[in-house]
């Protein structure tokens, strides 16, 4: 898969995309499709067959939240027939881990990638038992 398309609720999906280029510089692979107030489900669907249909199947999608209307209308794409890999719970490591992926072109592992870099801090820095009166 060399393409990625992000879809959510709002803009969410394109703010995510701006901060992915601030680290990784600008990604002409990867795509957004706004779910907005006004919008139902028919316009959310002519908007993502708009960016998906082009890109002939070589793609993959992360969504926003699963059971939402996004990840909703586009699993019902998969549901038809349609073969490309769905994943909810969009953040910013999977779309790193996607970037780094393709550019080295090593399998993907977003899944493992993503649960490792959900890390409560606190813990992390009691573990290190910082004290600054050791130095």
């Amino acid at each position: 898969m060399n393409n990625l398309i992000l879809v959510s609720h709002g803009d969410f999906c394109k703010e995510l995309k701006k901060s992915a280029e601030m680290i990784l510089g600008v990604q002409e692979n990867i795509f957004t499709v706004s779910l907005l107030p006004h919008e139902g489900e028919k316009e959310f669907t002519e908007k993502f067959n708009a960016v998906a249909d082009p890109l002939n199947g070589n793609y993959m999608v992360f969504a926003d939240l699963l059971g939402g209307t996004p990840c909703n209308i586009v699993s019902k794409k998969i549901m038809g027939g349609s073969t490309f890999q769905l994943y909810t719970g969009m953040n910013l490591p999977m779309i790193i881990s996607f970037v780094n992926a393709t550019l080295i072109g090593n399998p993907l592992s977003i899944l493992e990638e993503t649960k490792e870099s959900i890390i409560k801090v606190n813990d992390l820095l009691d573990a290190n038992d910082f004290d600054e009166e050791d130095e």
